[in-house]
């Protein structure tokens, strides 16, 4: 399934865990240190440099950009270390997070409840992907380096639902 987002966002609930979408839009990158980060503006009341309401995050930390190029490559880490952060997500107003590996039990619940999308895409394939980023631009947390948090244009971008909005999981029993 092809989905253009925000434009086509009623398509979101339509997804079963298991379905490939191609999308297309905005995605944030944010990994381990940018989470943590995110959660201590929060706890301290800071303003965060970026409005997370009806995004997608994925959670990747491209390697450098070779000249001519929009990013490097930009695969999927590995989503669990992002699970102690699943409640906040809820609180950001994130609709989906992108990333590789299923995800613990308690957070699995937790995405159920808050009504979020997980899709996965494919470890290995980051050269692959960063074909899909039409745009990227740095915009917080520079000094994280890989991991500050970036805004990408994507078009073509390959995943898979992992657990969709009636909580059917891709990995459950595995």
């Amino acid at each position: 399934m092809i989905i253009r987002y925000p434009q086509e966002k009623e398509k979101l609930a339509l997804l079963k865990a298991g379905d490939i979408v191609e999308f297309e839009g905005v995605i944030y990158t944010a990994r381990d240190a940018a989470h943590k980060r995110i959660q201590e503006y929060l706890e301290k009341g800071k303003e965060l440099p970026v409005d997370f309401k009806d995004s997608f995050i994925y959670y990747a930390g491209p390697t450098p950009t070779k000249p001519g190029k929009v990013i490097g490559s930009i695969g999927p880490t590995t989503s669990s270390r992002m699970d102690p952060y699943a409640d906040m997500m809820n609180t950001l107003g994130v609709v989906a997070t992108i990333g590789k590996g299923p995800r613990s039990n308690e957070c699995t619940k937790k995405y159920i409840n808050h009504h979020l999308l997980y899709f996965v895409t494919t470890g290995g394939c980051g050269a692959l992907l960063s074909k899909a980023v039409q745009e990227a631009e740095e915009i917080a947390f520079l000094d994280l380096g890989p991991e500050s948090i970036k805004r990408l244009y994507v078009k073509n971008f390959k995943m898979i639902v992992a657990i969709d909005y009636e909580g059917n999981n891709l990995f459950k029993g595995r």
